[in-house]
């Protein structure tokens, strides 16, 4: 099981170095300038004995300049390799972190939805960063470190052996000492890390989802939850990390002990030869006392390493399952690259996500044949998936058994890109990016002309507002939107979609939050202008969907009815019971949500 571990972390590490790209240039030369360091630093303390025991103690100064004047040649050297080494592992190692994030960013653009489903948004961003920083410095350390070390170890002994090789057998003896400390040390404190990370996405999602909400924070005084949730979860990555470090804090006491441990007996035995003059001299005893220093600083080093790799393997797993997961939706080869018409059918569908107990279906047995050009009203309680009945149309999730088609062809024919530029989806949840309001719309078609964006936000009747803002359409548009009401943010997403021009329109309740009398003039509009679409419209209101040429009926996973508004008042208790509870309690006149929207848009016409 061990050597299994192993393995598996040998690979992580080779899948990972093979996004170093254009670096590796950098990442090779840096170990040769840091080999060339260590080998002009060690070869000073040889000099050093050569001062003290033929200058020095023979009184010959020009031996003494000579050799000092090398040495300062030697040091100047040495710092040059130095600087060149960090220069060159400073560049690999944020390289390496850049080509990573832009890989992984790169593969979760690839992402379904039920890849996307795997990994929570708090812990993609963890990864992203915090995870790729802590790779980034294990890179570089042992880019510079477990180059320095190892050199500097195998160097100093070398040199110490040749001085005395029965004294240099004390540096064997406590350099067995510390391997075996670090061996018990590190498998300890690596379990605290790896559990410290998941503390981290748990940290991440609290943060993201305070700031993200904080106006429903404000809006019902909950600060003060809100704080002791994220103490928590800051207490919680704090006592970890207090965990890991006692373990870790054990090392510098074991170094520090080997080392004066190291140079009590090396004087003692050295001096003892140096009284009996048994091969040893002053100057060769001072070197030994610095390789003493080189050797054990090397052996730290290690540990440093050590310390830094545990904390990353568990990093790097992480960022490994981002870059190693695989999209389940991809265009198949040969793929149909032509949408002929807005037709839809599903034939015999069953579709469950992967993540619900026991891969419960949320759909069973769905048949529906829906003619292009038809607009569609879909209705249902809360759960009875009516969003993941739409979001297989595009092809967002692909069906368990059964087929959907859509201008006669099966949705896995088609090339993906092709299929969702003829399939527009405003989702329930309207996101708008930072950037003017032209920037926005043009994600439905990047070489729109303004004349076309205003064209589409006159049909969802959001031209007016627009117009009414200092900057028009090149106004900005904050984070998130969070600069414009439920209902603009709504429309806009709704004339994005319709720039697309696309053959099938969905709109997943997306008209909650304007009031009725504009839904009413978006449907009339798009009635008129783009009668060729075939229209879903899933909406709570059946004010939005009795002028529909056919409404679907959900309940619980399956089709109840699926007729005309006029035959579904007559023969269809669900459509009726939703029928009859709004008009008691007055569907005419606006939602709640709608009313945030009640100024701006009185008065607002639609084409």
């Amino acid at each position: 099981m061990q050597t299994e571990k192993k393995t598996s972390k040998l690979a992580i590490g080779k899948r990972l170095i093979g996004h170093i790209g254009a670096y590796k240039r950098d990442a090779l030369i840096s170990p040769l300038y840091t080999i060339g360091c260590v080998i002009l630093e060690i070869l000073i303390p040889y000099l050093t004995a050569s001062i003290i025991d033929n200058g020095i103690a023979m009184g010959n100064m020009g031996h003494v300049a000579k050799i000092g004047l090398l040495m300062v040649a030697m040091a100047l050297l040495a710092m040059l390799c130095g600087v060149r080494a960090n220069l060159h592992s400073a560049k690999a190692s944020t390289g390496f972190a850049a080509n990573l994030r832009e890989a992984m960013f790169e593969n979760v653009q690839t992402f379904s939805f039920s890849n996307i489903d795997k990994f929570s948004t708090a812990g993609l961003v963890t990864r992203l960063t915090t995870d790729v920083s802590h790779i980034q410095m294990a890179f570089q350390m042992i880019l510079m470190i477990c180059t320095r070390a190892p050199a500097t170890l195998v160097v100093s002994l070398v040199m110490a052996l040749s001085i005395n090789a029965k004294l240099s057998l004390i540096f064997l003896g406590v350099m067995l000492v510390l391997i075996v400390a670090l061996f018990i040390i590190v498998p300890m404190s690596m379990r605290y890390f790896r559990q410290m990370f998941k503390k981290y996405d748990v940290l991440n999602g609290t943060i993201k989802e305070n700031v993200g909400a904080i106006r429903v924070v404000k809006a019902f005084v909950r600060e003060e939850h809100e704080h002791e949730k994220f103490t928590k979860a800051a207490q919680d990555v704090f006592h970890n990390s207090v965990s890991a470090e006692k373990i870790i804090s054990l090392n510098g006491p074991i170094m520090t002990s080997c080392v004066y441990a190291c140079i009590l007996l090396i004087s003692w035995f050295g001096a003892q030869m140096i009284v009996h003059q048994t091969g040893l001299t002053t100057g060769e005893l001072t070197s030994l006392l610095s390789y003493i220093f080189h050797v054990l600083m090397s052996l730290m080093m290690l540990s440093m390493i050590f310390v830094m790799l545990t904390n990353s393997i568990a990093a790097a797993q992480r960022v490994d399952e981002v870059l190693g997961e695989k999209t389940d939706i991809a265009s198949p080869d040969n793929a149909v690259r032509q949408v002929k018409d807005g037709s839809i059918d599903f034939e015999n569908v069953t579709f469950s996500y992967r993540q619900t107990e026991e891969g419960k279906p949320v759909l069973s047995d769905i048949d529906l044949h829906i003619r292009s050009g038809e607009t569609i009203g879909v209705i249902g309680g809360t759960g009875s998936s009516k969003s993941s009945l739409v979001n297989l149309i595009s092809r967002l999730y692909d069906v368990d058994s059964g087929c959907v088609r859509v201008g006669g062809v099966d949705v896995r024919e088609y090339d993906i890109e092709t299929l969702r530029s003829e399939v527009s989806v405003v989702l329930q949840k309207n996101v708008l990016f930072s950037g003017t309001i032209l920037d926005n719309l043009r994600w439905g078609d990047e070489n729109a002309t303004e004349e076309q964006c205003r064209e589409a936000c006159r049909l969802a009747c959001a031209d007016e507002f627009i117009s009414n803002m200092p900057e028009g359409y090149n106004t900005k548009i904050e984070r998130g939107g969070t600069n414009v009401s439920g209902g603009q943010k709504q429309r806009l997403c709704i004339a994005r979609a319709l720039l697309k021009k696309p053959k099938v329109l969905i709109l997943d309740d997306s008209t909650s939050a304007v009031d009725t009398a504009t839904d009413a003039k978006i449907r009339a509009a798009m009635r008129k202008h783009i009668p060729g679409t075939t229209k879903i419209i899933i909406a709570q209101r059946i004010a939005s969907v009795e002028d529909a040429d056919r409404v679907l009926v959900m309940d619980e996973g399956r089709i109840d009815g699926f007729d005309t508004p006029e035959n579904l008042l007559k023969n269809n208790k669900i459509y009726r019971e939703v029928y009859e509870s709004q008009a008691h309690a007055g569907s005419g006149d606006f939602d709640e949500a709608a009313k945030r929207d009640t100024i701006d848009e009185k008065g607002g016409a639609c084409v």
